[in-house]
Formats: C-alpha cells, structure tokens, sequence
C-alpha cells in the first residue's frame, strides 16, 4: 500500500511533467534566465498566500548555520540548476529532456552516498548503470535538435542541474523534515529570486530579467506553468523527502520521464522513435532498481 510520502513523490513527477510542457513552450520566446526568474517570482506568491491561511511563523528560530545552509540550498537547488534545466530543455526538447532526467535518480543516490554515507548497494550500482545506459541509447540527435553540439551540451546541462539539484535539497532534509514544508520551500524560492535578480544585474542582463512579466501575451502558458512546477510540484517533492526514504521518493519521482514523454508526443507533436523508447524503458528499469535496491 502506497504511503502519504510515496503520493507526494507521485504527485510531484505528475505535475512537473505538465510543467514543462508549458516551459518548452515558454521557452521558444523567453530565455532561461528570465523564465526562471519568473515561474520563481509566481511561485513565491503560491507559497506567501498559503502561508497567509495557515498563519504560521514567517521567521522560524533557527541557528545561524541552518540560515545558512538553507541559502546556499536555495541559490545552488533552484537558482542555478533551475537555470540549467531550462537552458537544456531549449536544446533538446521534452522528450529528450524527460530521457536525460533519468539521471536524476542515481545522482540522488550518488549526493546521498557522498553527504551522508548511505552506501550504494550492488542494485543500486546495477541500476546506475542501465540508467546511464538508456541515456546513451535514447539521447540520439531527432529532428527537434539542429545541432549535435545541442545534444552534447544538453544532456551535460541536464546531468549538472540534477547533481546540483540533488546536493541543495539534501543538504537541508534535517531542516525538511523539522519545519514546514510551505515555508521551507517559499524561503528558497524568495533567496532564489533574489539570487538570480543581482546575478542578472551584475552580468547586465537586468532588462531582460523582467521579459517574462511583460509578455502577457504568454501568462496563458508561463502561469500555469508557475504554479504547477515551482509551486505544486516543488511542495509535493519536498513532501516526498520528508516522509519517505531518498532512494524510494526518487523513483516515483522519476515517473515523471514517462508522462514527459506521452505529453511532448501528443501535444509537441515531437518524435517518437524506437530508440527512444528502448532507451526510456532502459533508464525506468535502472531507475526502478535504484529507487528499491
């Protein structure tokens, strides 16, 4: 029988997939910077209003270092690896994208072996293995990609967002699993935004930070996009960590591979090839292994 934390992680493969479809979208006319910025600034106003309802704290009591930990989380798991997902989703496309996300699982098993010594069993190694193999077996240049070079820099962007990932929410699951979830995860958000917004500054690509908010014309796909990633599927993938065990919440997250991939065929329209679906069934297998080894 699933538990509350297995439908959390469920729940979060579920509304990301849905997310970014809407970002792939987005992402024909809003750079990754921008975009980031801007499903990060809506998602702060999700997580403010249930806050405003459920009238907790603003400012836990927290040690000076848990302050700290949790801003260096927040600037490396959503600032910078967001960024990096964005900017591979826009060379390779959904499909691919949700083929390279499987990756997610066995860095989050290789974060956990590193930060906390959960050592990796021989399924796990196993399953690590076939992952990274159906990656090598799917990620084959389509018709969505113009350039090899796209797929190369893709696939290394989406391996980089996932251990970066992995390290920023790891290394605060004690805070996760004390506070609440709102919190923890509108605080991120807000130091995120905020990160991104001076490092827009300083690079000189302010003006541009704001493309997002001004393109109304988009909001029909950039909202929803908003509050079904960052907002609902951030909530239910913390929720994930903190009532279930790391390697059991990755896999159910990693469903997430296969609702991308239904979607970008049948709403992209993006190719399904033999080879893609040999290597997404590759990469669910090893992820399955890592997830219960």
């Amino acid at each position: 029988m699933l538990s509350v934390g297995d439908w959390y992680a469920i729940g979060a493969g579920f509304f990301w997939s849905f997310s970014v479809i809407l970002m792939r979208i987005s992402g024909f006319t809003i750079p990754p910077l921008p975009l980031t910025f801007f499903k990060s600034f809506v998602a702060i106003l999700g997580f403010a209003a249930v806050l405003l309802v459920q009238g907790g704290p603003w400012l836990p009591d927290l040690a000076g270092m848990t302050w700290f930990r949790l801003v260096v989380s927040s600037i490396l798991g959503i600032s910078v690896a967001d960024t990096l997902f964005v900017a591979a989703l826009n060379r390779l496309g959904a499909s691919l994208q949700a083929l390279a996300d499987c990756i997610y699982a066995p860095s989050v098993a290789l974060v956990g072996w590193i930060m906390f010594g959960e050592g990796l069993s021989a399924w796990e190694l196993m399953g690590g293995s076939l992952v990274i193999s159906g990656v090598f077996v799917g990620m084959v240049k389509t018709k969505e990609i113009k350039r090899h070079r796209d797929l190369l820099i893709g696939t290394l962007l989406v391996a980089g967002a996932h251990l970066i990932m992995a390290v920023g929410i790891l290394m605060v699951r004690d805070v996760i699993r004390e506070e609440s979830l709102v919190w923890v995860a509108g605080f991120r958000f807000l130091v995120a935004t905020v990160g991104l917004g001076v490092f827009a500054v300083i690079v000189g690509k302010g003006r541009s930070l704001l493309m997002g908010l001004q393109r109304r014309d988009l909001w029909k796909f950039t909202v929803p996009m908003a509050l079904l990633g960052p907002f609902l599927a951030t909530l239910f993938w913390i929720g994930g960590f903190k009532y279930e065990t790391v390697g059991r919440a990755a896999i159910y997250n990693q469903l997430s591979t296969v609702f991308i991939i239904l979607l970008a065929w049948m709403i992209l329209k993006e190719h399904l090839t033999r080879r893609k679906v040999a290597g997404v069934c590759l990469a669910i297998v090893g992820a399955v292994i890592v997830g219960l080894g």
